[in-house]
């Protein structure tokens, strides 16, 4: 099974530092989440049900053709696990570094998962049943162009291969999203409720791609597969357009802050996604250590070797961060 951040309890336990003092930047999620409002309590007595516009507000919102599927799910990690179980074992494509569960899905589904570090070749996608892609990149925050995407489709869909693009990072800059393409046979697009929102522990994400596909997988992972709370506050913060904006603006604001604060430090972020920074790194492990005994946790990859910082919300938590560095 994949290791992920956001394991406090683990660090607690580790390091013996009470976990009021932590500063956790495991993990890539908006540090200033969307404002949860109050839940009606019908919401929590009733059992959800799926005509209640959600999925044709997502298409709205994501700017997905009338035709395009959408499908709620229980986090983008219940679409990733189930979907490879639609196709026959084949070759499929993912990128490396990235997502780990995207391999380990596919590979449990009898698929044999090939890495790429960049996209592949007309060559090598033309010996490929699927490509999975994220974009931009998890853990590097490395984007890739709209167009070149599609000119993976086009070559997939030719000989009835899917491209599956992971668009959980890209709300903060969607210009190059594909969801306004996903009308089309073999695109299937995964967005997140976690990150951009805030809202990791709602277990809340969205699938478009072509309808039938989106049926198939419904009806895989069965009734009241997204709780009713979670489609309801899903639909709350959709609507919430001004404070999507505002929220685009704060995490760019504090992504310069955080590449600045880490240069100062002797480390080099690379990538663009402005929930974190990555940081190729010779001794990650050393580096993580160091920061650990701070009290702050940081996400620490072994191949290729590097860190992941994401951002700190409050102000005492960027001093905590500053103070920590300075250690190194």
């Amino acid at each position: 099974m994949a290791t992920h951040g956001g394991r406090l309890n683990q660090a607690v336990q580790q390091w013996g530092i009470p976990r009021g003092q932590w500063v956790d930047l495991s993990t890539g999620i908006n540090p200033w989440p969307w404002p949860v409002p109050a839940v009606p309590a019908e919401v929590w007595q009733r059992l959800p049900e799926e005509d209640d516009g959600l999925p044709a507000q997502a298409r709205h919102w994501a700017g997905a053709p009338p035709d395009a599927g959408c499908l709620p799910v229980a986090g983008t990690q219940a679409a990733i696990q189930a979907l490879p179980r639609l196709r026959a074992p084949g070759r499929i494509g993912v990128p490396d570094p990235g997502y780990a569960e995207h391999a380990e899905g596919w590979r449990a589904a009898g698929h044999e998962v090939i890495p790429f570090t960049t996209l592949p070749s007309d060559e090598e996608l033309a010996a490929l049943d699927a490509l999975v892609w994220i974009n931009p990149n998890n853990p590097t925050g490395e984007p890739v162009m709209a167009r070149d995407l599609m000119a993976c489709h086009e070559q997939l869909a030719a000989h009835g291969g899917w491209l599956v693009v992971d668009e959980a990072f890209i709300d903060a800059e969607p210009t190059q999203t594909l969801v306004p393409e996903t009308g089309r046979e073999g695109l299937v697009v995964y967005r997140s409720m976690g990150k951009f929102f805030g809202l990791a522990g709602l277990r809340a994400g969205l699938m478009f791609g072509p309808g039938g596909l989106c049926g198939s997988l419904g009806e895989l992972l069965g009734p009241w597969a997204v709780s009713h709370p979670a489609r309801y506050l899903t639909q709350q913060a959709l609507s919430d357009t001004a404070w999507q904006k505002a929220a685009a603006s704060q995490l760019h604001h504090g992504h310069d802050r955080l590449v600045a604060l880490l240069r100062s430090a002797g480390l080099a972020p690379r990538g663009s996604a402005p929930y974190f920074a990555y940081c190729p790194h010779d001794e990650p492990g050393r580096v993580a250590e160091a920061l650990a005994a701070q009290a702050v946790l940081v996400r620490v990859f072994e191949a290729p070797p590097a860190l992941r910082f994401g951002l700190p919300g409050a102000e005492p938590e960027w001093e905590q961060l500053a103070r920590a560095l300075q250690t190194l």
